[in-house]
């Protein structure tokens, strides 16, 4: 450089929007949320391999507790239709709706469906599983059926989760 020359400043990169972190952190934030949602997978995975794959029906001690109550419920005016099927079935339901939770919140927002064909496959899996291996289990359709509805419940309330969070960002609101 000559003496009565002046340095060009360097260009500064563009300003991030206010309400938004940089990529880096948005990012590591991502991967903190994917390890502690991979983490209760498998804990809850663990648990359900627990339930499901005990060599006897995990409700069989306490079957004859909750015909005693539905037949209770029953003289209080719980309609009939709501019996120890019923209440299993819903158990099902109930049991998967997690598997979808915590694979859909995993998965990218646009992959999130995979998380109930992820969901079906291990419910079909289960019941294979327990109708070679497992002599006092019963694999039904019907609990395939029940599995595969509550992962995928649990799949549509994450993605309802996401729309709603989007929609109400100020980012989309500009």
């Amino acid at each position: 450089m000559g003496s009565g020359s002046v340095p060009h400043p360097m260009p500064r990169p563009p300003r991030p929007h206010p309400m938004s972190s940089p990529p880096r952190q948005r990012a590591s934030r991502r991967v903190r949320q994917r390890r502690i949602l991979g983490l209760l997978f498998l804990l809850y995975i663990g648990t359900l391999a627990m339930i499901v794959f005990w060599s006897s029906p995990i409700d069989q001690d306490s079957a004859g507790v909750l015909r005693m109550l539905l037949r209770q419920l029953h003289g209080v005016g719980v309609p009939g239709w709501v019996d120890y099927s019923f209440v299993e079935t819903i158990a099902n339901v109930l049991m998967f709706v997690p598997f979808g939770v915590l694979a859909a919140a995993w998965l990218d927002k646009g992959r999130i469906w995979m998380a109930a064909v992820v969901g079906i496959a291990a419910s079909c899996g289960i019941e294979a599983a327990q109708a070679m291996m497992l002599p006092n289990r019963f694999a039904t359709i019907y609990d395939v059926t029940a599995n595969s509805l509550g992962a995928s419940l649990g799949c549509i309330a994450v993605y309802a989760w996401y729309s709603r969070s989007r929609r109400n960002s100020p980012l989309d609101r500009s």
